[in-house]
């Protein structure tokens, strides 16, 4: 492709994504119904807001916050998650003095049914190995800084089990309905990359 000047560029993602897709439908190849609803399922069925709304419930219903830290799968499940990479979820609770964070050291192991697909800097190499090695200085450059007496865990996801963290409630939202919390709860804090930040 090329552009006024004669300086070669490259397509956008989205544009060769949809070229692909094009060319995929012209030759029978693919459905674009099915296509349409693989996408609808990703934005709508799967993804950060699923687990935005199983946080939001820990945080408002103290009996289904203590059910998702004993038995997360099933807990996540009563709220109609779960599927693929979702079949055994662990989930723990950051507190004012225990963070957890989440990686995965072989590939990129995520649990897909609450967070949706996993980032591009979850799968980086760098991140898989130094979050194990460094976590406090891998936190803190991504914009997290905890204090020293704050105690890090790293959980590492594997093919048999995925985490989810339960992040901090963020103090000054104990008035704010469940419904309220979910917009604020983000995929980073579910990994725990970021605190929840009050709105």
């Amino acid at each position: 492709m090329t552009t006024g000047g004669g300086a070669d560029r490259v397509p956008s993602a989205a544009l060769r994504t949809a070229a692909l897709e094009q060319l995929l439908v012209e030759r029978g190849l693919v459905d674009p119904r099915m296509v349409d609803a693989f996408i609808a399922n990703y934005e709508t069925n799967v993804g950060p807001l699923n687990g935005a709304k199983v946080v939001a419930k820990a945080w408002t219903d103290p009996d289904y916050r203590r059910r998702l830290l004993a038995e997360g799968t099933a807990a996540i499940k009563e709220l109609g998650f779960g599927g693929a990479q979702g079949e055994h979820i662990v989930v723990v609770e950051n507190t004012p003095t225990a963070h957890n964070v989440v990686v995965c050291t072989l590939c990129s192991c995520y649990p897909w049914p609450v967070l949706g697909l996993p980032p591009s800097w979850y799968k980086d190499p760098a991140y898989r190995a130094r979050m194990v090695r460094e976590p406090r200085t891998v936190l803190a450059e991504m914009g997290l800084d905890l204090g020293d007496d704050v105690q890090i865990t790293v959980r590492d996801s594997t093919s048999e089990v995925r985490w989810l963290v339960l992040p901090e409630r963020p103090a000054g939202t104990e008035h704010l309905s469940e419904a309220e919390l979910v917009p604020l709860i983000t995929r980073d804090a579910m990994v725990g990359v970021a605190k929840v930040a009050a709105p």
